[in-house]
């Protein structure tokens, strides 16, 4: 499932009142992601079984790595959301720490 720029295209995000940091998906992105990460839980219980069963090693291997792109997938997903609304709106208001923050995050999805 590829997703759309609908999906990502939500309501404002960053923080409540509380100037707590919070992000607010559509509902529909929300079901979404929630929709992936149940299969993504799926797929983890999956290859727990593969191994209790003593499955062949290469055959687990490729169950994990499509578990990876399943996860890579979602933080895909809430990484372009958080790019076009909470970092963007962050440097409207003259916050470029932002700048900083999207940094570290880069390094930690790339960091393998």
């Amino acid at each position: 499932m590829s997703f759309n720029e609908e999906e990502v295209l939500d309501e404002s995000c960053c923080t409540t009142a509380a100037n707590q940091r919070k992000s607010h998906h559509s509902t529909q992105t929300k079901k979404n992601l929630i929709t992936r990460l149940n299969r993504i839980e799926g797929q983890i219980r999956g290859i727990k079984g593969l191994i209790e069963k003593d499955t062949y090693c290469d055959d687990v291997i490729h169950q994990i790595a499509s578990t990876q792109s399943a996860l890579n997938s979602v933080a895909k997903i809430l990484f372009e959301g958080h790019l076009k609304s909470c970092v963007v709106e962050r440097i409207q208001e003259g916050d470029l720490e932002v700048i900083d923050e999207v940094l570290v995050t880069i390094q930690k999805l790339i960091k393998k």
